[in-house]
């Protein structure tokens, strides 16, 4: 590791943070939370929030791809995503529903991505973000796609748009 100039668990804690929330609601599959943190862990997300029956530590499937970031990634959980959202404006954080809806601001063309602090809200592998949640939500960004399929996994998706989110912070 020390090859590598990887910080320790104790150095990425005390780290600071991208001032950017990942909100993962409802999603089903406990790997693809997994991968999320380990994204997280990555791009050093400030936190995780997760929504209803999405899957949380300690759990094997989601340790088994986040190889130990569940263990240095901040998280908490929430019943219902208005609970999440309530907090997340109460402390200033902007909050967007990254889905394909209308009125979606390409995530390309935002403006959005180095205003901070922000939360972005990825919703479950079938049916997406609540429409409830949307109506809570500033607005909608989605990730243009090209091909014949117009969905993404949830844990590409989020790699997707954190890393716009970060390299827009790079610039």
């Amino acid at each position: 590791m020390d090859e590598l100039g990887r910080m320790s668990p104790e150095e990425f804690r005390q780290a600071s943070k991208i001032p950017v929330v990942v909100v993962l609601e409802n999603i089903r599959s406990a790997y693809n939370v997994g991968s999320v943190f380990r994204t997280c862990d990555a791009f050093l997300i400030e936190a995780i929030y997760l929504i209803g029956y999405t899957g949380c530590p300690p759990h094997k499937e989601i340790r088994k791809t986040a190889l130990g970031a569940e263990e240095t990634v901040t998280w908490k959980h929430f019943a219902r995503s208005s609970e999440a959202i309530g907090e997340l404006k109460a402390a200033g954080y902007r909050v967007f529903a990254v889905e394909q809806a209308e009125n979606s601001i390409a995530l390309h063309k935002t403006a959005l991505l180095t205003e901070a602090p922000l939360a972005v809200i990825f919703g479950n592998e079938v049916t997406g973000v609540e429409q409830a949640t949307i109506g809570e939500c500033e607005g909608c960004i989605e990730i243009p796609q090209l091909g014949m399929k117009h969905s993404l996994n949830i844990a590409t998706a989020a790699g997707v748009v954190l890393w716009e989110l970060v390299r827009s912070r790079l610039d």
